[in-house]
């Protein structure tokens, strides 16, 4: 598990739209997880239900798919930004999302304890002009960015 020095408290985004959010995301970059060692191609489908969030993330390891589903469930009080995730119920895990691109392009997701981080686009590659200002951002609230992974997508 990757322990980063808390330096403050972590904040989420004061309000994310559902229905914008929902959709296919892209893994740029990431933590180490122990979940995707020796996957490509990492991807995260978002359908909004009644009551939850479908959660379907799937990639590939030795040129095989494999894919996860879970669900996800808002915290109250968040502006939905917010959300516990469990893919091995009733275990579930905290799902932030602490920077968000106004139009929806990008999202940036870890949890209080700074030890998930995921920087996430709606497509498969991050122009570095984009990407850098995320980066220094982490930096700056007490991120170690040296950890992150960059996940390669084929195609």
């Amino acid at each position: 598990m990757i322990k980063t020095p808390l330096t403050e408290d972590i904040h989420t985004v004061p309000f994310v739209d559902l229905e914008r959010y929902m959709g296919v995301w892209y893994e740029i970059s990431s933590y180490p997880q122990w979940f995707e060692k020796g996957m490509t191609d990492v991807s995260a489908l978002y359908v909004l239900k009644e009551d939850y969030v479908k959660v379907i993330n799937s990639g590939y390891k030795n040129g095989k798919l494999k894919r996860a589903n879970g669900r996800a469930v808002i915290v109250e009080g968040f502006g939905n930004a917010r959300l516990k995730v469990s893919f091995f119920r009733p275990f579930y895990g905290k799902y932030w999302i602490i920077d968000l691109a106004s139009d929806y392009s990008w999202v940036v997701v870890s949890n209080p304890r700074r030890s998930t981080l995921w920087v996430l686009c709606r497509t498969k590659t991050m122009d570095e002009s984009l990407y850098q200002p995320i980066i220094d951002r982490l930096q700056s609230n007490g991120f170690d960015t040296s950890l992150l992974i960059r996940m390669q997508h084929n195609g």
